[in-house]
């Protein structure tokens, strides 16, 4: 089915839109915990699908050294995103650090355009210009002109840092996934992204234990949800799907998790007039980068 690619993206960015309302319900202050059990609990439920196929247990132990050079590498780089990201939610507003971390598009883009010679149209570049734009304004405005807002600096700047991060995995994720299967590449991804992010807590004096059993619970929802329905799919996608388009599309995302962040009571976050515009601009920035796109995104 040609269009299979395209349902497993939209699932997944319907899943992940419900990521960011549950990490801000968790009791817990801690942020790298959080991302800790989520990226755990992820783990932990493909684990049993891959020890159950042969197929994936051979092509594991087969990888070569630079390719799971590589998928570490991915992994590092997946428990850095995960940080930054949720450490900005307890920041900022939902709608400011969905915004900007999904704003990866503005280094997928370019990056695709000179190495993986994926190129962008006149539109395209005009759309990641729109996008800075509307960064600048997002992140400036809130931080420079209003006082009445839960937006800082530092969350905002976070989250652009956790969006960095996720370009340089969609970018990893595109390259390996030529090769490799998604249930190799997702098992071995998270695990060194889990075990980074084990080390990451105990080097901040962050709680590997003892959390309420409503945060279990809620960690676990999100695993499932963003992590199997959510980033899962994604990577299946990556092996059909131009990186710049799969990275375009998750622009769905800030627009979920705004209205969820907005309606949801025990959150009920309004978000202010630079973020509305800024995100703005930021979203059609990316629209425009996804248009005119070839149709040859499938081998």
């Amino acid at each position: 089915m040609k269009n299979k690619p395209y349902v497993a993206l939209f699932i997944s960015v319907a899943s992940v839109s419900s990521a960011a309302v549950l990490i801000v319900s968790c009791e817990t202050e801690s942020s790298l915990s959080i991302a800790l059990y989520r990226l755990l609990f992820t783990t932990l439920l493909i684990l049993p699908f891959v020890l159950l196929h042969k197929k994936t247990r051979e092509e594991i132990v087969g990888l070569s050294r630079s390719t799971m050079l590589i998928m570490v590498i991915i992994g590092l780089v997946l428990a850095a995103h995960f940080a930054l990201w949720i450490t900005s939610l307890k920041l900022t507003s939902v709608a400011s650090s969905v915004i900007l971390v999904t704003a990866h598009p503005l280094l997928v883009g370019p990056v695709s355009h000179f190495f993986l010679k994926e190129r962008l149209s006149m539109l395209n570049s005009i759309g990641i210009v729109l996008s800075v734009f509307g960064v600048i304004l997002l992140v400036y405005g809130n931080y420079g002109f209003s006082s009445q807002t839960v937006d800082t600096l530092e969350g905002n700047l976070l989250a652009i840092l956790g969006g960095v991060a996720a370009g340089l995995y969609i970018l990893g994720g595109r390259k390996v996934r030529k090769t490799v299967s998604v249930g190799s590449y997702a098992l071995v991804v998270y695990a060194v992204g889990t075990l980074a992010l084990f080390f990451i807590c105990l080097l901040f004096n962050a709680p590997v234990y003892s959390l309420s059993l409503k945060d279990y619970t809620i960690i676990f929802l999100m695993a499932v949800l963003a992590g199997i329905l959510g980033h899962t799919l994604y990577n299946w996608s990556l092996e059909y799907i131009r990186a710049s388009l799969a990275s375009v599309v998750l622009l769905g995302e800030p627009i979920g998790s705004s209205l969820l962040a907005y309606a949801l009571p025990w959150i009920n976050q309004v978000p202010s007039k630079y973020t509305v515009l800024g995100g703005g601009f930021i979203l059609l920035g990316i629209y425009l980068t996804a248009r005119n796109l070839e149709k040859t995104d499938f081998p």
